[in-house]
């Protein structure tokens, strides 16, 4: 799947997120699609679902986090 369309997931699925469960929904989100954007920076992932880039930061640390979950045996295609 191309960046844009991940893209265009992810702002769908916050959009329809419940208030209070938006930022649960947001790592969720970046955690699924952390492999297909991994080439990609915190910047330019803010810019593309439309996020303060204050949530670069959040980015990075899911991106990160993937890699220790997957190794734990999490299948992010079941997300």
């Amino acid at each position: 799947m191309n960046e844009n369309k991940i893209y265009e997931r992810i702002k769908l699925v916050l959009a329809d997120a419940p208030r209070n469960q938006y930022t649960a929904e947001l790592h969720l989100q970046m955690i699924k699609y952390a492999d297909e954007l991994k080439n990609i920076t915190a910047k330019d992932f803010c810019e593309g679902v439309g996020l303060r880039h204050s949530f670069g930061t959040e980015f990075s640390k899911m991106r990160n986090l993937t890699q220790r979950l997957k190794a734990a045996g999490l299948n992010t295609d079941l997300l």
